[in-house]
């Protein structure tokens, strides 16, 4: 690039009556080396207090925003915790364009999410809600089965983050379920390959319309091949849990929920971190995986959008005190920038979760890179900016952020989903303060409950809570699903390892069942082991992310539970480590199967 070039830039890449492939060039022509290496980069970035731009967050080694984008050329952000008032997240978006608008060519930023409309709280999966309205996780949206009512939560889900500037979704996550230990089944549509084709489609289409524009927010749809098959149910964020694995040969099978999202248009794609054992495919993580990416997922099924590697590929970290490698699996031993050139040689175009683009400008310089290869995906990049509308319409506004956000029927509509999730799995003829035997589900209104894990003031609405169950006419108990403890807090966000309840927790169970007809409710985000205490119980439902009233307004009939188990429920931990981790339903003899769920 001349310096004439430099000082008189051809801004008609803002025009926006031109075609957008002509503005891509146009804009792409003037671009320096370095400017095009801030394009490859997406990481994440913190909201400062009252919706400022942050000055750096030390729990998670992230640098000042200033930074980000004058001194590495970045436009490509995830966002972090945000404020509970939405206009504050749309004040510090403002901000953020304002400051990308300040730089040389005022390329605009383009904002990402992990899901945040549940009640997940885990940086690197999912985010609570906050402002946005509440919704079961996307297992329970399986559980519900609906195609229109998913469409319809992803299009209020875009309407509330296009809101605030937020126009990609990290998400749908389109896996199949298939071993009952891993720790990310809760963000998937269940085991089910046609339910989480015919779903994750739906999905895509609410969120970007049947087309994309200036409207959407673009889906980065994950985790391409299918991430289920995992060696023990380990998760990929760690080394232990690095393998997938293919005994029953179904490799084919897990593609099939991609098809359905290709079909759909997904704008974007986010390949695994873990590496295929025992298959055609190079035993490397995914994302530098040119077999995959290139030879499947860009010359089998012809895909042209972009594909941005899940976080975290390239450099080591820390995260909460403790140290966190680089999820470089099968490449451990290659250097930071022979990783990144291995990345980009497989034909990704984005580098999640990192911020070297030094790197990058490196391995063109030095040769090991051509600039024609990263103007390909440069391309990709800009092309989505432009059709995304946001050199045209980059900034927000607050006051409507604050009134669409949470708004009253769209939190009414998340509320009925977390009800209608919740499925009912037993329920048995008790008698209850005294009335003659009957279906315990729906009980009375009135009655004297004993409940744990659940707010005695919110159970006091449906009833008078006592302090025993001997004192009870019904015991009401709200688990989690059992997993194991593992050696550092971050890793305890993934819950692995054993579907066991520890025998205190099953005694326990059965010590109330035994004084008083007893309704036990299962946080189900993996297929807990119920077999233990399932027979004492006068009923049992599991839910996918409720709040308490949800739970209690099913127990006590005021809304009919409407879910379907999505997954087998299995009978026991033996069946479980003898099931195939690619094959659906194959633990012998389960509890449940798969669809399974009473009516009142």
């Amino acid at each position: 690039m001349t310096d004439q070039q430099q000082t008189t830039l051809d801004t008609r890449y803002r025009d926006a009556s031109l075609p957008v492939a002509e503005r891509v060039e146009i804009l792409l022509a003037q671009m320096t080396l370095e400017e095009k290496a801030g394009l490859f980069f997406q990481t994440m970035i913190g909201i400062g207090e009252g919706g400022t731009l942050s000055e750096g967050d030390a729990t998670f080694g992230l640098p000042a925003t200033t930074d980000y984008v004058l001194d590495r050329h970045m436009t490509h952000f995830n966002v972090l915790q945000a404020p509970a008032d939405a206009g504050q997240i749309a004040e510090w978006h403002n901000r953020l364009q304002e400051l990308a608008a300040s730089t040389r060519l005022g390329i605009p930023v383009t904002i990402s999410t992990d899901p945040r409309h549940s009640y997940t709280d885990n940086p690197l999966a999912g985010l609570l809600a906050g402002a946005f309205s509440v919704w079961p996780e996307t297992m329970g949206l399986a559980a519900i089965g609906d195609e229109e009512l998913v469409e319809r939560f992803a299009d209020i889900a875009r309407q509330e983050y296009t809101a605030v500037g937020i126009r990609v979704a990290l998400h749908p996550q389109i896996d199949l379920a298939t071993e009952p230990r891993w720790s990310r089944a809760l963000q998937t549509f269940g085991e089910d390959v046609e339910l989480a084709s015919r779903l994750g489609a739906a999905y895509i289409r609410g969120f970007q319309g049947e087309t994309l524009g200036p409207d959407s927010v673009a889906t980065m749809t994950k985790h391409f091949p299918g991430g289920g098959p995992q060696l023990g149910g380990e998760d990929p964020h760690f080394a232990h849990g690095r393998e997938q694995v293919y005994p029953g040969g179904q490799f084919e099978l897990h593609l099939k929920p991609f098809e359905a999202a290709f079909e759909a248009g997904t704008s974007q794609i986010m390949p695994y971190y873990g590496m295929p054992v025992g298959t055609e495919y190079e035993e490397v993580g995914f994302g530098f995986n040119k077999s995959v990416i290139t030879g499947l997922l860009r010359e089998r099924y012809g895909f042209d959008g972009i594909v941005c590697t899940d976080w975290g590929l390239i450099s080591d970290s820390e995260i909460m005190g403790a140290p966190f490698p680089a999820r470089a699996w099968g490449v451990e031993h290659l250097a930071p920038r022979e990783r990144m050139k291995k990345v980009i040689d497989a034909g990704c175009d984005q580098f999640g979760g990192e911020a070297v683009p030094e790197l990058l400008v490196a391995l063109v310089r030095d040769g090991e890179l051509s600039e024609e290869r990263l103007d390909v995906s440069a391309r990709r990049l800009l092309r989505e900016k432009f059709v995304l509308g946001l050199f045209d319409r980059p900034f927000v506004d607050v006051d409507r952020a604050r009134e669409l956000v949470g708004r009253a029927d769209f939190v009414a509509a998340g509320q009925a989903a977390q009800r209608a999730a919740i499925a009912l799995l037993v329920n048995r003829e008790r008698e209850l303060g005294g009335a003659p035997a009957a279906p315990v589900l729906p009980f009375a209104r009135g009655l004297k409950l004993y409940v744990e894990g659940i707010d005695a003031e919110i159970a006091g609405e449906y009833g008078t809570v006592v302090a025993s169950p001997a004192e009870a006419d019904v015991a009401v108990l709200r688990l989690q699903a059992p997993y194991e403890e593992r050696p550092t807090f971050f890793e305890n966000f993934f819950h692995s390892g054993s579907l066991d309840f520890p025998a205190d927790v099953v005694a326990h169970v059965r010590e109330v069942a035994a004084a008083v007809p007893t309704v036990v409710d299962v946080f189900l985000d993996r297929p807990a082991i119920l077999t233990p205490f399932v027979d004492e119980l006068a009923a049992l439902t599991g839910n996918w992310g409720a709040s308490p009233r949800a739970v209690l307004d099913v127990l006590t009939g005021a809304a009919e539970p409407k879910g379907r188990l999505p997954f087998d429920l299995p009978s026991s931990m033996a069946a479980v480590e003898a099931n195939r981790p690619d094959v659906p339903f194959d633990t012998a003899d389960p509890l449940f199967r798969h669809g399974h769920g009473l009516d009142y």
